[in-house]
């Protein structure tokens, strides 16, 4: 799908696209989502530029992911979909500035361009260039980072209430424990998909700040790219954190859950040391010898009873004075 953006009074309008071999010489955003071989060659004929293969875009090294060839700046970033749902995904996103124009190469759909889409067709300045819009773009998906981060570091704690919370409100542990280490590694999933996004995003926004060097970029623009490369950076260090944090509340799950193990088996213990009295009485009463005295005697087994039922609750009492149970 191709998508062509060109300013209007105040606004970015969303040009359709009839004929692909006449695209508006006055777009300053070219958006590629899911391009066919024509609309790729379309737009390298429109921009002078060769738009990367999908494959490409998913290289890792630095090289590959941040030039300059033939005066187009070509910058790739991990971005983050679909964070909002129990399987978050990362995509590769490619932002290449030639001239005043921008076209930006994705096979996903991360909600900062939607939301950019929205913001620039409501209201932006009809002089407005690609770059502009790039600073646009950068903006928003940081933003939507720190919103996935605020999101769950206020779900870490949520579960970190659940493993803490008071012995006598636990019902069903072994379920329950089931859901919050799910819910543990859903949330160590996604903060570490968000720092992945963040990584690349920052050398992304350091490789801008390079280059610009040498462009007559505006104050603001400097500015803003500096107010960005801090947002990065403190974002990056928030999501360190928030990954210690969920390694601590791991840790104490695991905790947590050897603790119930363990009161399990010592619960066991204690039954088989309190049990284990009255069964020799009754082993011993048991065996099929000819001479036993105390088989003609009356009382004989009402006094077993007794001495078991005495055996059973010695044991049981001593544990609960020592305070093992």
């Amino acid at each position: 799908m191709l998508s062509v953006f060109v300013p209007s009074e105040f606004t970015l309008k969303k040009a359709a696209v009839t004929d692909l071999a006449a695209l508006p010489e006055a777009a300053v955003w070219v958006d590629l989502v899911n391009p066919t071989v024509e609309e790729d060659r379309a737009v390298e004929k429109l921009a002078g530029i060769a738009v990367p293969t999908r494959e490409d875009m998913q290289e890792i090294e630095i090289s590959s992911r941040l030039y300059i060839e033939n005066g187009a700046r070509y910058m790739t970033a991990t971005l983050m979909c679909q964070s909002d749902t129990d399987m978050p995904r990362t995509t590769a996103v490619t932002f290449i500035l030639t001239g005043h124009r921008l076209v930006t190469v994705r096979y996903d759909l991360p909600k900062p361009f939607a939301l950019v889409e929205n913001k620039l067709g409501r209201s932006c300045a009809p002089t407005i260039t690609g770059e502009q819009v790039l600073m646009e773009l950068l903006d928003a998906v940081i933003d939507r980072c720190a919103d996935i981060l605020e999101r769950c570091g206020s779900e870490i704690d949520e579960v970190s209430h659940d493993i803490f919370e008071p012995e006598s409100e636990r019902h069903g542990q072994a379920k329950r424990y089931s859901q919050i280490l799910i819910a543990i590694g859903r949330k160590g999933d996604l903060t570490s998909k968000v720092r992945e996004s963040l990584v690349s995003i920052g050398r992304l926004v350091t490789f801008l700040s390079a280059v610009v060097e040498g462009v007559k970029w505006s104050k603001d623009m400097r500015e803003q790219l500096k107010t960005m490369q801090r947002d990065v950076s403190s974002l990056t260090d928030h999501a360190s954190y928030l990954s210690n944090k969920i390694t601590f509340v791991l840790d104490a799950m695991l905790g947590v859950v050897n603790l119930e193990q363990n009161n399990i088996i010592k619960l066991f213990s204690v039954m088989a040391v309190v049990l284990m009295p009255p069964t020799l009485i009754a082993s011993i009463y048991g065996m099929n010898f000819k001479v036993m005295p105390e088989l003609e005697w009356v009382h004989g087994y009402p006094m077993a009873l007794i001495m078991m039922l005495v055996a059973a609750i010695v044991p049981y009492w001593i544990f609960k004075w020592k305070k093992w149970l």
